[in-house]
C-alpha cells in the first residue's frame, strides 16, 4: 500500500471508529433519534428510564421552517430546557416528575396518554386536518397544552390559524389576576415580560411583540386548555437558568409560571 492510500485508510478507519463510538455511546440516550432536531440536547441523566407520575410531554409538530438551520421548529430550546425546569419541579413541589421528557408526536395517538404538553414556536406550526382532529379529542379528553416562545401580529395570526382548524369557536382570553392558574402554587400578581437569551440585554422583546399577553383559551366549563406565553420566551428562561449572564428574577418568574401551569392542569 502506498503511503498516500495508507493514509486515506487511516483516516477513513478514525471516521469510521469516531461514528461507532458515538453510536454507542448515544444508543442509550432515550430521545437519541430526535436529537438532530434540538436546538439544545444534553445528556441523559442517571435516572433517564425510570418512570414518574408525571412527565413533561413537548409536543413535536411540523413547520415549513423546518431543514432551514440545524433544528426543528418544535426543538428550539429542546431538550436543556425541558430537564431544567423538570429538575425545579421536582426540587420545588412534590410532584413526583421524570427527569427527562417526553417527545409527543403530533401524528401520533400516544397523545392521549401525556395529559400536560408544551410547545415552543407555535407561530411557526402548520397543522393538518387530521392533526388538528386529534388535538381536539386531546383537548375533549382533559388534556392541557402549555404554548411559548412566538412574537408579533404575523406569528400570532399563524398561530390562531392553527387554532381556528382546532377548534370551531375558540374562545381565547386575557387571563387577568383573578385566574386561579396564577395561585395554584405561586401568587402571580405581577405580570414580568420574560425576554428570550438573544434579547434579554436589548429591548427585551422580539419583532414587533413589544407587549406581553397571558392568554388562554378555555373550554365549555371556563378551563383552561392552552395557556399561551405571548410575546415572551419562558423556554429561553428555564435554559439559561444556569448561565450566570442570564437575569435570575426573569428564570425565578418562569419557573413559578410554568409550575403553577403543572399543577393548574393537574387538578382542574
Amino acid at each position: 500500500m502506498t503511503p498516500r492510500r495508507l493514509g486515506v485508510a487511516l483516516v477513513l478507519a478514525a471516521t469510521a471508529g469516531c461514528m461507532m463510538f458515538a453510536w454507542a455511546q448515544s444508543r442509550d440516550r432515550r430521545w437519541a433519534k430526535y436529537e438532530h432536531e434540538m436546538q439544545d440536547p444534553v445528556d441523559d441523566p442517571p435516572d433517564a428510564w425510570v418512570e414518574s407520575e408525571f412527565a413533561f410531554g413537548r409536543l413535536r409538530f411540523r413547520s415549513p421552517r423546518d431543514g432551514r438551520g440545524f433544528y426543528a421548529r418544535w426543538g428550539i430550546d429542546a431538550n436543556k430546557s425541558d430537564r431544567q425546569f423538570i429538575e425545579g419541579l421536582r426540587r420545588l413541589t412534590r410532584v413526583q416528575a421524570r427527569s427527562v421528557e417526553h417527545i409527543v408526536d403530533i401524528d401520533s395517538d400516544e397523545i392521549f396518554d401525556w395529559p400536560w404538553m408544551f410547545a415552543v414556536s407555535p407561530g411557526d406550526w402548520r397543522i393538518s386536518p387530521s392533526q388538528a382532529q386529534r388535538l381536539r379529542a386531546y383537548f375533549d379528553r382533559g388534556g392541557f397544552l402549555m404554548v411559548d416562545d412566538f412574537h408579533g401580529e404575523s406569528e400570532w395570526g399563524s398561530f390562531m390559524a392553527g387554532i381556528n382548524q382546532i377548534f370551531e369557536n375558540p374562545e381565547v382570553i386575557e387571563l387577568d389576576d383573578a385566574e386561579s392558574i396564577f395561585h395554584v402554587l405561586y401568587d402571580l400578581k405581577d405580570r414580568v415580560q420574560i425576554p428570550g437569551a438573544n434579547v434579554v440585554s436589548g429591548p427585551g422583546y422580539e419583532r414587533d411583540g413589544v407587549v406581553p399577553h397571558w392568554r388562554g383559551i378555555v373550554d365549555s366549563r371556563g378551563r383552561v386548555v392552552i395557556a399561551i406565553c405571548f410575546n415572551m420566551d419562558v423556554g429561553d428562561a428555564w435554559e439559561f437558568a444556569d448561565d450566570p449572564g442570564y437575569p435570575e428574577k426573569f428564570s425565578s418568574q418562569a419557573y413559578r409560571l410554568g409550575i403553577n401551569y403543572v399543577l393548574y392542569a393537574m387538578t382542574h
